[in-house]
């Protein structure tokens, strides 16, 4: 499912991510789920929290106008698609692949990835960015450079 907001949409998006970090921040622990009312009709409904969680990162990107695909975690992609994914050309992710970096299974001759393979992928370099940046920072003040 796919989603490119308008200018309301931005708007209305950042609204309601206001109100919605604000629950989550006020209710860090709320294992039973979480009631959202529908205002039309004033009828509650209880979301899972990870479904809050993740309706507020889809309203940031929202907010900040730019769209939205929801994929399930166990879905295939084509290694266009994960290249597209990850924003890095289609050889750098078959480098990747070759590489061990990022789980992936063939059919045929045709490499499939799932979502979830480069969502692990993803944490993992972000953290090794992460951990260089903290390096860094911790070298520079060791030099007396900040």
């Amino acid at each position: 499912m796919s989603s490119h907001p308008g200018k309301d949409d931005a708007r209305v998006a950042r609204d309601a991510l206001q109100r919605v970090r604000r629950y989550l921040h006020e209710h860090p622990e709320d294992p039973t789920g979480v009631p959202v009312v529908v205002e039309d009709d004033r009828d509650e409904l209880v979301l899972p929290r990870a479904a809050l969680e993740l309706l507020a990162g889809v309203l940031a990107h929202m907010a900040a106008g730019r769209g939205v695909s929801v994929v399930p975690a166990h879905a295939e992609l084509t290694t266009q698609q994960a290249a597209d994914m990850l924003n890095v050309s289609r050889p750098h992710l078959i480098g990747l692949l070759d590489a061990g970096e990022i789980e992936h299974r063939k059919v045929g001759t045709h490499r499939r990835v799932r979502v979830d393979s480069l969502l692990d992928y993803l944490r993992r370099d972000d953290q090794r960015r992460r951990q260089a940046a903290d390096e860094l920072s911790a070298m520079t003040r060791e030099l007396g450079l900040d």
